[in-house]
């Protein structure tokens, strides 16, 4: 699906696509970095979500400040293979551009570029490492508190801080649902500039705390398997319970809209 690499602002976008209770944006990994690139460095602060099928899971439970959340990011990336294959076998195309793909794809171009980096959370030391592995990169680390999930405050000192930083490009690794929640509050400050990625574990895969699936694994869209074999008490409920429950509702859902546009359009026509 070709872009007409317009700036991303906002309301700006033409790829939207709605599925699975979101707006997502059908880009391919190079037109979103192409578009995220191309945003202006004075254009106000913006934020890239990239949700996968937990994050469909947790959105089904009813969290409406968190969807909110969803809804107010520039660019609504799918994070995952398998929603990929589920929206073709719905009729609807949405590209996968995994987070773990799209961080290397920016900080290359980042460095290429002389832009500046911040990085908030990952693991201390990561933007030497990450110096190490971009030539060039400029980046700045800032490491915040434990247990900001449920810490207001903590948030608030944290949004405030990537507020003030004035870093051209921001990840965010501090886990989900608490690094798209403090991207929103700082979109909240006026005068907030910069583009932050919600990128979870990215740099572990980048800087090699964590191994990601081979490529052919991937490919397959079976990287969930080799990340639930590598954490399986981690992973079990995520990937034997919310999964697939957050998958037969897509189904479910999908299916109802497509019965009432049907049903919507056989009325139009009869009248």
């Amino acid at each position: 699906m070709p872009t007409d690499g317009a700036p991303v602002d906002g309301a700006a976008l033409t790829s939207r696509v709605p599925f699975a209770g979101l707006q997502f944006d059908a880009l391919t990994l190079d037109d979103a970095v192409a578009r995220l690139a191309a945003r202006d460095e004075d254009a106000p602060f913006g934020y890239v979500v990239t949700p996968n099928v937990d994050h469909v899971a947790r959105l089904q439970r009813g969290d409406a400040a968190l969807r909110a959340v969803y809804a107010g990011a520039v660019l609504c990336l799918n994070d995952s293979r398998i929603l990929t294959r589920l929206a073709a076998a719905l009729g609807v195309w949405l590209p996968p551009v995994p987070g773990s793909d799209l961080t290397p794809a920016l900080l290359t171009r980042a460095a290429a570029e002389r832009q500046e980096v911040l990085v908030v959370g990952g693991k201390a030391g990561d933007a030497e490492r990450l110096r190490g592995l971009y030539a060039g990169l400029v980046v700045r680390q800032l490491m915040p508190p434990m247990g900001l999930r449920h810490d207001a405050g903590a948030r608030a000192e944290v949004a405030a801080a990537v507020a003030s930083a004035g870093a051209r490009y921001i990840l965010l690794a501090v886990g989900s649902p608490q690094q798209e929640m403090i991207a929103a509050l700082v979109a909240q400050d006026p005068a907030a500039r910069g583009t932050a990625l919600c990128i979870g574990a990215s740099i572990d895969f980048l800087v090699g705390v964590q191994r990601r699936a081979p490529r052919a694994v991937q490919r397959i869209g079976m990287e969930w398997a080799w990340r639930w074999a590598s954490e399986p008490r981690r992973m079990w409920r995520r990937y034997l319970i919310d999964g697939p429950v957050a998958l037969a509702a897509i189904v479910r859902d999908e299916r109802r809209l497509r019965r009432d546009e049907a049903r919507n359009r056989s009325q139009i026509s009869s009248h």
